[in-house]
């Protein structure tokens, strides 16, 4: 399944310029409203000119104006966020609501992540991790979370992995690789300069990359020899720099899970290892 506008929209906000950054907050926030609209009414009240929205819609891959409002309304009565009166809107004098607008946005984004998988692409992956000597997670920021439990997962299952939140260590364990070991990078715009180091270092010794980004036009997904796209709606929600880690954590997940049932003796090492931690345990 393709990127829906709004995926797109959302994953290229970054590269956006000024004027198309003022278009898509308005899309984001009003994308009800903006499916009635004529051209000019979206360019004035963005803040642009009718040439920026027309720009607008080519930079996003949709034909035109007409065909974005049509795509919008689609997207809107698929995910039923029109019928069931649910926004973008957060507010503590409304909690209830504020609670199920959330939701739906979660659910919409990784349900979103999980329609764009390729399924020859994540069957080769998963024979890739499964058949790896060792598994290097690397991150920066925001989701070194989700590379340390892509390590903790991994483990447990059998497959020596690693990760660390020191970006320098990271580097070096890289080149302690070899052509036998895989790394997965975890990244939001796929443009991180520290990251890009890494894939360039991977490449340097010979080990086969894997990008988790949201954008597959990256320089991060386009340097790495596999990549899988997760969707994000934290922008849905939010207007600074931000990325939602629930789905690159479920895109673990799911590689976890598949690789759970492809290894044999998987289940004795969760034992083992649980049992191994258990005295921490209350």
């Amino acid at each position: 399944m393709k990127k829906t506008v709004m995926d797109i929209i959302c994953s290229s906000f970054n590269d956006f310029f000024d004027s198309e950054k003022r278009i898509a907050k308005y899309i984001i926030n009003h994308y009800d409203k903006v499916v009635d609209m004529t051209v000019g009414e979206l360019a004035h009240v963005s803040g642009v000119s009718e040439a920026s929205v027309s720009r607008f819609c080519k930079k996003i891959g949709v034909k035109g104006f007409h065909h974005l409002k049509i795509s919008l309304a689609k997207e809107m009565v698929e995910s039923d966020i029109k019928n069931q009166n649910l926004s973008n809107r957060i507010s503590i004098d409304d909690i209830p609501q504020t609670l199920q607008n959330i939701l739906a946005n979660k659910i919409e984004e990784l349900s979103q992540t999980v329609s764009m998988m390729d399924e020859k692409n994540i069957e080769i992956i998963l024979n890739l991790l499964k058949n790896a000597k060792s598994v290097q997670f690397v991150a920066i920021g925001n989701t070194i979370p989700v590379a340390m439990d892509g390590a903790f997962k991994f483990n447990q299952i059998g497959i020596p992995a690693a990760s660390t939140s020191i970006w320098e260590n990271q580097i070096g364990m890289i080149y302690n690789m070899t052509n036998e070991d895989v790394m997965i990078v975890i990244s939001n715009s796929g443009e991180s300069r520290g990251l890009i180091t890494a894939v360039e270092a991977a490449k340097e010794v010979g080990v086969t990359t894997i990008a988790i980004t949201n954008n597959e036009r990256s320089t991060i997904a386009k340097a790495c020899d596999y990549h899988i796209t997760t969707a994000t709606r934290e922008k849905l929600f939010l207007d600074g720099y931000c990325f939602s880690r629930v789905s690159a954590t479920t895109v673990i997940e799911i590689l976890y899970l598949f690789l759970t049932s492809m290894i044999d003796d998987s289940y004795k090492s969760i034992a083992r290892h649980e049992n191994a931690i258990a005295g921490d345990k209350f």
